[in-house]
């Protein structure tokens, strides 16, 4: 039986079965992941906190701040990227990009986003939904890898990692040839992103604004000072004694190599954890104190927003939306 031959209430059940299981295996993996975690034991951690006042008011206070604005920065962006085809409130933003993010974390490198954020809109509008919101990580992923490229060349000529040339020659090798196929398709017409032809995407992409492309820059790029800036008091908070510009060094290299990494967002702990260890321990810092910082990390910009975007997908109307967007 095709889905759209059935009832309206029997859409409405299988629908209401799809949000409950969303936010069930959303729920499940957070709790499994920081309670039967193998690398960091939960309980050890909570008392880790305790022992280093990360639960005082001061400190909570300023990390939920920079939490909050990290997020009102991806929104902001959500909201001008649409604005490109619709006009859409600051508060729709929200919703629309909380509750994808919470869709999304069971996805291979968040490919959920780009169908939840797309299920908020009319079909006639779903594919430039799609190709704005990847325009969005491909602004967010460009500032990552300017700065980390940046950091990660600081970070290997002031500690003197000496790097693989076998390995690098390979990964290098790898590049050339990735880069070649994709460059023959592009020439040939074949080379699409996610199901878009190359020219379909360059004929939209020309009809956008250079201010539209400036903005969308900016707010990838105030969105990475915050949460760089984020981890950096969290190291301050567990008594690392490192300065902005060191540490920024180590950080800025940590997001370049975690975000070349295809991962299950919800075991983007565990990318981040594994790469933050390697890095900070040439540093010389305390193994337990990264794998703190990095769950902490995870649970006020990955879980928390989560939870809210639960509410919000639990309380989506599908009909309603789709209305309102026509």
């Amino acid at each position: 039986m095709h889905f759209g031959a059935l009832s309206y209430k029997t859409k409405q059940f299988f629908f209401l079965i799809i949000k409950l299981s969303i936010v069930a295996g959303a729920s499940y993996f957070i709790y499994n992941k920081l309670v039967n975690n193998t690398s960091l034991d939960f309980y050890d951690f909570i008392q880790f906190l305790k022992e280093n006042n990360a639960f005082s008011s001061k400190n909570i206070t300023f990390l939920l701040i920079l939490t909050i604005f990290n997020w009102f920065f991806e929104i902001l962006k959500w909201q001008h990227l649409v604005s490109i085809i619709k006009k859409i409130s600051f508060f729709e933003a929200l919703k629309q990009s909380l509750a994808s993010h919470t869709a999304s974390l069971f996805t291979p490198n968040r490919i959920g986003d780009y169908g939840a954020k797309a299920i908020y809109y009319a079909k006639n509008l779903r594919k430039r939904i799609v190709l704005l919101n990847l325009l969005g990580n491909m602004a967010q992923m460009t500032i990552t890898l300017a700065l980390g490229i940046v950091g990660f060349v600081l970070f290997i000529n002031t500690y003197h990692v000496d790097i693989p040339l076998a390995r690098t020659s390979r990964f290098l090798i790898a590049i050339l040839v990735v880069g070649g196929f994709t460059a023959f398709g592009v020439t040939n017409n074949t080379f699409k992103i996610k199901g878009f032809s190359i020219d379909r995407i360059l004929e939209f992409l020309k009809n956008i604004s250079a201010s539209n492309y400036f903005k969308t820059i900016l707010f990838s790029l105030i969105r990475y000072l915050i949460f760089s800036f984020q981890f950096y008091l969290l190291l301050q908070i567990f008594g690392v004694d490192v300065d902005y510009y060191n540490a920024m060094i180590v950080i800025t290299s940590m997001y370049l190599l975690t975000s070349v990494i295809p991962t299950i967002f919800i075991f983007d702990v565990v990318v981040k954890g594994s790469v933050a260890l390697y890095l900070f321990g040439i540093v010389q810092v305390n193994e337990f104190t990264i794998l703190s910082t990095t769950t902490l990390m995870w649970i006020l910009n990955f879980v928390l927003p989560s939870l809210i975007g639960s509410f919000y997908i639990l309380n989506f109307n599908y009909y309603k939306s789709v209305i309102e967007t026509e």
